[in-house]
Order: C-alpha cells, then structure tokens, then sequence
C-alpha cells in the first residue's frame, strides 16, 4: 500500500501519526521501571518458567519410556 502512495501523501500520514503519539502520556522510566520490577518479583511465585509445571498437571510428560531389544 504505502508504494502506491505519493511522497506528499506520506508525509502526511507520518505527520498524523506523531501528531496522535505526542498526545500519549508519558512517565518516568524511573518511576515504571521499578513498578515493573515490583510486579514481576510479586507474580514470581505463579511464573511456571521459574517454579516448573507439577508432573500431574504436565501435558509434555512422557507416558512411557521406550524399551529396545
């Protein structure tokens, strides 16, 4: 779509697009960081890639071992 475009028709839509990114609000990657962190160390305890996934409620387990003769 965009190679049917005039190079005046995008800038336009670039000009649009900043316009609507400008109006988002902005915090501090101080103040988001460390509520990032504080969440994640609270929710550590639910993460199945940390804790590990209990063998009953495994869907992945092997059923069986597999034996040559």
């Amino acid at each position: 779509m965009a190679q049917e475009l005039s190079e005046k028709e995008l800038l336009k839509m670039e000009v649009e697009q900043l316009k609507k990114e400008v109006k988002t609000p902005r915090t501090l990657i101080s103040k988001t960081g460390k509520e990032i962190k504080d969440y994640v160390e609270a929710e550590a305890g639910n993460d199945l890639l940390l804790k590990g996934i209990p063998e009953d409620k495994n869907p992945f387990k092997e059923k069986g071992g597999c034996a040559i003769s």
